[in-house]
Parts: C-alpha cells; structure tokens; sequence
C-alpha cells in the first residue's frame, strides 16, 4: 500500500472542513456536492474489504428515494448483503478522517481486520440516474485504482442488479450470469413459464401501469420489457424524460401519502405500481369505483406471496419452515392474517432491513418486507435442492407445484429487495391465482394509523426493547403509552428515536381513523413532555 500515492491522490478529492457523516443501513447519504471525498475512500475500504474477503464487493453510487440532488454511496458484501457492521464503523472512521489522519486511518483498519495487502482485489461498481452519479462514480474508481485493484464498472444499474452482479461473480456464476442479460433472462424466463400456468381467464387482468420516479428502473424496464411480454403487458409513467426524480411520485410518495404519483392517469380498479428511485421499493395501489384511492403496500404484499408459498407447499406435502419477518410498524391486521387465518409464524425484528434479512435467514423459507415496499424472500440451500428433486418424482399435481416453487426461487432477487423481481412475482401470482387487485386488498382490512414525529433536543434520551415495541428510557414514558392504548379499541403504538435526526418517531394505531390519530397525538405529547421536546408541542390536525 503505497501511502505517499495514496495521499497525493487523497489530495484531489479533499475533505470539506468539518463535515461529519455516519455510515447506517442506506450507506452515506447527504447533498451530491460533498460526497467527492467520501466516493473516493470508499473505492479505498472497498479494495481492502475486497482483499480481506477474498472476493468481489460492490460499490453502488445511489440516495434511493431521496431528492435529486442528494447522493449516496453503500458496499455491498460478497454474497450480495449489506456491509458487516464493524465495516461500516470502518467506513465511518474513513469518511470523517482529516487529510492528515487518512494514512494511519488506513493502516488501522487493515490491521484491525488482518488485511493480506498482497491479495488481489475485484470491485464491481454501479450508479443509478442522478446528474452527479457519473462524477461521483468516478471519484469511487479513483479509489479503487490508487490501491492498484482490478474493478468492472457496470455504469447505470438498479441497486438491487448490483447486489444481483456481486453473488453471481462470488459464486462462480451457480447463482446467475453476472451480466445485465443474465439478470434479465434469469427472470423472465422464470416469469414466462409460472404465468404458462396460469388460467386464459386471467388474462384480461394482466396489463400495469408502473410508475418509474424518473430513476433507473424506467431504464431497466424498456430493456427488459420485450423478454418477458408475452406474460405481461406493461405502461411507463415518470419515465424520466422528463420531471425529478423521487419528485411527486415513486414509492415513497404514494406510501407517506397516500395518494396516487403526479404524471399517472389512473382509470378505477386499474392494477398500478411504483418504484422508488433507485427500484429497490414497490408498492401497489388503485382507484375503486367510487374514486377512493387504496394503497396495498409492503405487508399485504408479503401476505400474498407467503400465502401462495404456504399453499404451494402444502400441494407438494412438504412441511418446510416458513416464516415471515415484520417490523413494529407492520399494520396490526397483517399479522392476525398471517397468524390466525394462514397459520404462517410472523417474527418482528428493529427496523432496517439488515435486522429482517438477518432473521429470515434463519427459515428454510424467510419471507420479509417492510410496511415501504422494501423486501424479498430467502430460500435455503437444502430447499433450492430439495425442490430440484421433487421436480423430477413426484405425481403430476405434485411435480407441477414443486415446477412453480422452483420458478418462484429463480425469480426472487434474494441478494436484496428488488422491485423488478418483486413485481414479477406479484404478478405471476395474480395471473395464476385469477385474482383482481381489489380480490388482493380485500384479503383483511388494514388497521387506521398515523405517524407522527416530535422534535426532541437528543434523541438518546430514547432507548427501546421488543423490537422497538417498548421504551425503556425515560421512565415513565412507557407507562404513559400503556394507559393511553387502553382507552382504544385494537389499539397500539409505540415510540423509536430516529436512526438520522433528533426526531422521536411516534406510531399508533386503533379502530377507527379518529381513534389513530388522537392516540398518535396523545402519544407524542407524552414523548415531548417526558424525552425533552423543543419547539412547538404537538397539536391536532396534520
């Protein structure tokens, strides 16, 4: 490790004074114009983690649903996972260093980590569409050759298809072929013989209006539209030809909402969705006849898919372990879905999707998505092979099911959640089992909810248990809670400070919308009189 080239090359992607940012679950994210030096030293913490792991790692150039002009940049591990978290202190410690620490910085975390400096090393690197994503990516390459490593740069990518590139290289291309044709093929044709399946019946059902947020997955989509169209005919809106990206529309604006995306005609009971940025998000919604809006978001997509799994699995006779995986802000009438009527265990986890994805590696099959749209499904190794056998035994109805379940694998992205894949699967599902999109919302109720966030001078004063479904500290805080959730029918709520800002974020749900409401502002009244609110103290109406 040249350090003397290292820091003359350091030079040219310069610190702003000061600046301090915190590595979390999404990697780095703040303004474009002060990531320079941040890309730069990630291409370096990339090359060592390489060298350190033996393998690829991945570098993604993306802010997902933020405005446009933010930016970001995440590492992605070997088999297409997020950054193990003593790396990402690494990546923090890197980022903040002063020009004059860099060096030692360096030397620390090699030795911390017993780094072989001799390794080789590959790095694949992807960016979505923002106009600063190209330079910036190019400040990660820097990075990369300074250290003398060897790096394939993938240019415009969906985050999830760089997580897809970086486990098919590292499994010696088992998993896939590391190439965007790979990634499209793979699923299309997937995609194409489980809709063979399906019923003509449905197929007056099978056209979607997609909103893409004016990101890279408008790109993806018009490159991989004519492999899989004979299963489903799909309409583009905020392709980005014109309008911002994530601005009015895009998933996360039709989940915090709750209203359709600016630049979608939307006739009634038409199936639509949307991506967020960099489509690693999908949520689904229609109009009903009467013009009321209905969102169906990540938990009543996690509903559909593991119940079609449940029923495959029962259809083969195989009673593998299957889980879902939720968070505290997963709505209440989900879980009584899953639990009492699919009989499907649910588990909740800390918000943030490396705590789902951690957990549902513990199933033979782990289903997992949070409330956003973010998520995929997880299959065991011993599962992928034992269903291979059974398509090859088993009766015709068995042999048939267990076909399906061996399509449903191969058209899972499970490196990540992947709004591509995710919605293939939706709607292979859909076609084969005849269902509209009201048949789907109509499955149960959601629960009325609010969120609501309050001001607090540290947000520390907050800390949680039970999966962020209890607070600790302060005292008293959840005492208060408790009274307040009696006064409700089906209520609950709970308080988590904020991973980003002093902001505590208050959730509640109850039977009726008024009831919501009034607990979320009880609620958060209690958390400003009790964990040092400033500002205004919270007050109806929102």
């Amino acid at each position: 490790m040249d350090l003397g080239v290292i820091t003359k090359h350091s030079a040219l992607h310069a610190k702003p004074n000061g600046l301090i940012l915190q590595y979390g679950t999404a990697g780095f994210r703040t303004k474009a114009e002060h990531l320079d030096h941040v890309m730069f030293r990630m291409g370096l913490l990339a090359v060592l983690r390489s060298k350190q792991t033996k393998s690829t790692i991945g570098v993604m150039v993306t802010a997902s649903h933020n405005p446009e002009e933010d930016n970001g940049v995440k590492l992605v591990d070997p088999l297409g996972e997020m950054l193990a978290p003593s790396w990402e202190e690494h990546a923090t410690d890197l980022a903040n260093a002063e020009e004059q620490d860099m060096q030692r910085v360096l030397i620390d975390i090699s030795e911390k980590e017993a780094v072989n400096l001799q390794q080789d090393a590959f790095i694949v690197i992807g960016r979505d569409t923002r106009p600063s994503s190209e330079k910036l990516s190019q400040s990660v390459i820097d990075g990369v050759t300074v250290l003398g490593a060897q790096f394939h740069d993938y240019g415009l990518l969906t985050t999830p298809q760089l997580h897809y590139m970086v486990y098919c290289r590292n499994t010696s291309g088992q998993y896939g072929k590391a190439t965007i044709e790979g990634y499209y093929q793979k699923l299309s044709k997937a995609f194409v013989e489980l809709t063979k399946q399906a019923s003509s019946s449905g197929d007056k059902y099978r056209s979607l209006k997609v909103d893409c947020a004016n990101g890279i997955g408008a790109l993806k989509l018009k490159e991989m539209e004519h492999y899989f169209s004979q299963g489903l005919s799909i309409q583009l809106f905020n392709d980005g030809t014109k309008g911002k990206l994530n601005h009015f529309c895009g998933a996360d604006f039709v989940k915090s909402h709750q209203k359709p995306p600016q630049g979608m005609e939307m006739k009634s009971n038409e199936r639509c969705c949307s991506f967020d940025g960099d489509a690693d998000r999908i949520v689904y919604y229609y109009h009903d006849a009467d013009g009321h809006f209905h969102l169906i978001d990540g938990d009543k997509i996690a509903t559909l898919i593991s119940s079609f799994l449940k029923e495959l699995l029962l259809e083969i006779g195989e009673s593998l372990n299957i889980g879902v995986v939720q968070t505290a802000y997963a709505n209440g009438s989900s879980t009584r879905y899953l639990e009492e009527i699919m009989k499907v265990p649910v588990y909740c986890t800390k918000t943030g999707v490396k705590h789902l994805h951690h957990k549902a590696q513990e199933f033979d099959i782990g289903v997992y998505f949070e409330a956003n749209g973010h998520g995929t499904v997880l299959f065991s190794k011993a599962v992928e092979m034992k269903i291979k056998q059974l398509t090859k035994e088993l009766e015709e109805k068995k042999r048939k099911a267990a076909k399906m379940l061996e399509n449903i694998i191969d058209l899972f992205n499970q490196a990540a959640g992947d709004a591509i894949s995710d919605m293939l699967v939706i709607e292979a599902i859909l076609a084969l089992k005849g269902l509209t999109v009201q048949q789907w919302d109509a499955l149960y109720m959601d629960l009325p909810n609010r969120q609501l966030k309050v001001k607090v001078a540290d947000r520390r004063v907050i800390s949680t248990t039970d999966a962020e479904r209890q607070a600790v500290t302060p005292p008293g805080l959840q005492e208060a809670i408790n009274d307040l959730v009696k006064k409700y029918k089906l209520s609950r709520a709970f308080v988590r400070p904020s991973g980003t800002e002093d902001v505590v974020r208050v959730y509640a749900e109850a039977d009726t919308q008024e009831s919501a409401d009034s607990l979320a502002l009880e609620v958060s009244l209690a958390v400003f009189q009790l964990a040092g609110g400033i500002g205004e103290r919270p007050q109806p109406g929102f």
